[in-house]
């Protein structure tokens, strides 16, 4: 479907309410999910509308929108890995671990040694051993070569090591909220913003 090279907003509004069938069939196409197939058109819907002024009258409505869907689609699939479903009756069954004070111990004394290190150690640890990333997608975002983040994770983690294992008193910082809470917010600081 063509828009007039005189389109005005409320022809714009017709025409991309008259393609909603056919982005809802692509997306489902695409991903075989009806939530996720749903929730993608209307980022799309949200986006098209956001950029219509940058729509070019007389091309290809139709196009224009499947290409935008198809990225929204792309882009979350990159984010979905990040993201686990959680079901509560399976979570209330899962044991808790034994000794949790310890843990939670440790792992606040750990979230103050990585505070400890230098900071392009701290980012390339909490990048790849916290985050996940592969060592390129941290090279990547912290623009340095993929050797380099390698160094850097490799040094860090052994000055972590060292630190923990001896017996010298650690020092305090205060952290964002709990241990976890404080990596994360770090994790969330270094990583980009999908778009």
């Amino acid at each position: 479907m063509s828009a007039d090279e005189n389109a005005s907003p409320a022809q714009f509004q017709r025409d991309l309410v008259a393609l909603i069938p056919h982005l809802r069939a692509f997306s489902r196409m695409l991903c075989r999910r009806a939530d996720i197939a749903d929730d993608l058109v209307q980022d799309t819907l949200a986006k098209s509308w956001a950029a219509r002024a940058r729509f070019q009258p007389g091309t290809n409505l139709k196009a224009w929108l499947f290409t935008i869907l198809r990225h929204e689609y792309y882009s979350h699939g990159r984010r979905a890995w990040r993201q686990a479903n959680w079901d509560a009756d399976k979570g209330e069954r899962i044991p808790g671990p034994a000794n949790a004070q310890q843990w939670s111990a440790e792992l606040a004394d750990t979230v103050h040694v990585l505070h400890m290190l230098p900071q392009n150690q701290r980012d390339a640890v909490i990048l790849v051993a916290a985050g996940g990333l592969s060592y390129e997608e941290a090279a990547e975002i912290c623009a340095v070569p993929v050797g380099t983040m390698k160094s850097r994770v490799a040094r860090g983690r052994i000055a972590l090591t060292e630190t923990l294992e001896s017996k010298a008193p650690l020092k305090r910082r205060a952290l964002n909220g709990t241990p976890s809470n404080d990596i994360l917010a770090q994790l969330s600081a270094l990583t980009p913003t999908p778009a």
